[in-house]
């Protein structure tokens, strides 16, 4: 990843108290040539089975990433070309993931928090302003944005969507070569006709998502040979609190003039 840098040029935001008059969209700075900004998106909320991932990229506006898009609008290969060039010319970029364990404790929004979060702070150099996918916040040191549609419309939430998108898939591939039979390179652990099958025949694995309601109801059958001794009676982490990333109130945010 690159080192630490701030373009010639960058500012600070003006502290919170100095705008209080302002309204959302005029306290975004859209010249990222002045303000270092990231964008955040995540990848996995719907799945049944494994981490949900975030990614938090600062885009470099001398070098410019052509056919940027929200991620589901993009073949695979695509993805994946875009993917090395993002890394390539990003300023910087992070990816932040919440397990399994994660999920079924907080439960998948929190976790999807907490995993931006984490991706976030994985930034180095740190972004001024961040721009989220969407109509929650995790909690960040930054002042913060959600966009509705954010991954149509603002670049470095579109980069991030890319790699949150094609590191989950990746991870989806793998788990697929560990656990044959379930199809996880194909529907990538989303609710598919051939995964229902494959969980009635085959039973749950450790990385299915314990807290959703169709792998709990074939849970509750028995018969899963995959799971490990004892993990179904101890899954969750007694160190995790339920605060980890509480919601901050989301500013909605217009299209910028």
């Amino acid at each position: 990843m690159p080192t630490s840098h701030r373009p010639s040029g960058a500012k600070r935001l003006q502290r919170p108290h100095d705008l209080a008059q302002d309204s959302p969209t005029d306290l975004i700075s859209w010249d990222t040539t002045l303000v270092l900004t990231a964008g955040v998106d995540e990848a996995g909320r719907g799945p049944w089975v494994g981490p949900v991932v975030a990614a938090a990229v600062i885009l470099d506006p001398h070098q410019e990433v052509r056919g940027l898009n929200d991620s589901k609008k993009l073949k695979p290969e695509v993805r994946a070309r875009l993917s090395e060039e993002i890394r390539a010319k990003a300023l910087c970029f992070a990816i932040g993931q919440a397990s399994v364990e994660e999920i079924d404790q907080l439960n998948i929004l929190q976790a999807t928090l907490l995993a931006m979060r984490r991706a976030v702070d994985g930034l180095q150099p740190e972004p001024l302003q961040v721009l989220v996918d969407g109509n929650r916040l995790p909690t960040l040191r930054q002042r913060a944005y959600a966009l509705v549609g954010g991954d149509t419309r603002v670049p470095s939430i579109q980069a991030a969507s890319i790699l949150a998108k094609v590191h989950r898939d990746a991870w989806c591939d793998a788990l697929d070569q560990a656990y044959p039979g379930y199809g996880f390179a194909a529907h990538k652990g989303y609710g598919t006709a051939e995964h229902q099958d494959a969980l009635v025949r085959l039973g749950v694995t450790p990385w299915h998502r314990l807290s959703f309601a169709p792998v709990a109801k074939r849970l509750a059958l028995g018969a899963n040979p995959h799971l490990i001794e004892g993990l179904q009676a101890h899954r969750l982490h007694p160190s995790l609190a339920p605060d980890h990333a509480p919601l901050q109130p989301a500013l909605k945010v217009p299209p910028w003039p």
